[in-house]
């Protein structure tokens, strides 16, 4: 199969990659990225884009499968039309081309909580891109909505490392319903992704965290 990867530079999608790389069931992966990536593969493509002209990416947006690990903090991007470009509109568009060129399956990392009814901007936002992709009629649609992430990222967020510990302690007792809120490994939901992938299943699959942890 071939496979686009939105995010492949970030904490899950990095991870997710370097899945496909060495998976005998994908035979091309294409990442579109804003700086190239310091690694090479026989079945690895990259595709350099400042991602402000995606009318210029059509003719590069033809997959099998769409993974979409794309992701903005207020921090990156304090502009809030800027945010909604980034979390919504670019993943909204690789749906459209994609579908339109013959793919089949499209995942999405999205948030536990995301609600296209929430007064919270962020939650509001992974609501309105679940929404949206839900209207597009995917053969396959996968939806994860990981809890509070763990893995190395190549930024420095002191307050996530701060709180990483402190995740990992409640998570213990983060039973029953509560279950979804442990945090969870970036490594755990690329798994889990990749292994989606390959099942060839019809439908639409919203799967949050504690039943992410359950695939990878």
């Amino acid at each position: 199969m071939r496979a686009i990867v939105l995010g492949a530079s970030g904490l899950i999608g990095s991870n997710l990659l370097s899945g496909l790389l060495i998976s005998d069931c994908f035979n091309e992966v294409t990442v579109f990225v804003r700086t190239a990536l310091n690694q090479k593969h026989p079945k690895l493509k990259q595709v350099i884009t400042d991602f402000k002209n995606l009318k210029e990416l059509t003719g590069s947006i033809n997959a099998d499968i769409v993974f979409c690990c794309l992701g903005s903090t207020k921090k990156k991007t304090p502009d809030l039309e800027k945010y909604k470009y980034v979390d919504h509109d670019i993943p909204l568009f690789f749906a459209n081309e994609a579908l339109a060129n013959g793919a089949k399956e499209y995942h999405l990392v999205s948030a536990l909580g995301a609600n296209p009814n929430s007064s919270n901007f962020y939650a509001k936002l992974k609501g309105n891109i679940e929404k949206d992709l839900k209207s597009l009629n995917f053969p396959s649609l996968y939806i994860y909505q990981p809890s509070f992430l763990e893995g190395e990222r190549d930024e420095n967020r002191p307050l996530e490392k701060m709180m990483t510990p402190i995740m990992k302690a409640l998570n213990i007792i983060l039973i029953g319903p509560l279950k979804k809120y442990q945090s969870i490994a970036a490594r755990d939901v690329a798994k889990a992704m990749v292994n989606n992938a390959i099942k060839n299943k019809r439908g639409i699959f919203v799967i949050e965290s504690d039943k992410i942890k359950e695939l990878a």
